[in-house]
């Protein structure tokens, strides 16, 4: 029974760790990843749909070339293929917008929240541009704002009272306590 925890290895004094054999290095930098879509995508030959979620087998390689690096981040490509027609999809990780673009073989589906971005970012412009062109729409903005930072002040200070009360009582109960007086 001892003789199954062995703690170390006999190791022969003729032995040569360059014989060794080692681990190949995956061929064209292909390595196997078990993973998950980011994101729906359908596939362009077959037009089914493969959701968000969805476990896949695929092979990751670093894209080279001048898209290769994004501010020093190695950007990644990936393979899979549509699990009805055995379509290879390709598609690239994104690290300026944290995300992925899709490279070939499918169609990213619509997602709300890139929409509701985009939407977002417009509506603040064109509140910027309005203001510039409408001096009064520009002073109701400012006081509108002003009337917004007072509000915020006054319950501020109310916070800073309680919390001020709230410490002299606490001073208070502790002084009796221990006997003594506040």
């Amino acid at each position: 029974m001892g003789e199954r925890k062995v703690l170390n290895k006999y190791i022969p004094p003729n032995f040569d760790p360059q014989l060794v054999p080692r681990s190949k290095k995956p061929k064209d930098d292909l390595i196997p990843v078990r993973m998950m879509l980011p994101f729906s995508i359908q596939c362009a030959t077959c037009s089914s749909f493969l959701y968000r979620g969805r476990k896949f087998n695929s092979k990751k390689e670093p894209v080279r070339g001048i898209d290769g690096k994004y501010l020093g981040i190695q950007r990644f490509r990936f393979y899979i293929k549509c699990s009805e027609c055995s379509r290879p999809i390709t598609f690239l990780t994104d690290p300026k917008n944290a995300d992925y673009e899709m490279e070939s073989g499918g169609t990213r589906n619509y997602e709300v929240w890139h929409d509701e971005r985009e939407t977002n970012q417009r509506f603040e412009e064109e509140a910027e541009e309005e203001e510039k062109m409408d001096g009064m729409k520009a002073l109701e903005n400012r006081v509108l704002e002003s009337q917004r930072e007072m509000a915020e002040m006054d319950a501020l200070e109310e916070i800073r009272a309680m919390n001020a009360r709230h410490v002299g009582l606490m001073k208070g109960k502790v002084g009796a306590a221990l006997g003594l007086e506040a």
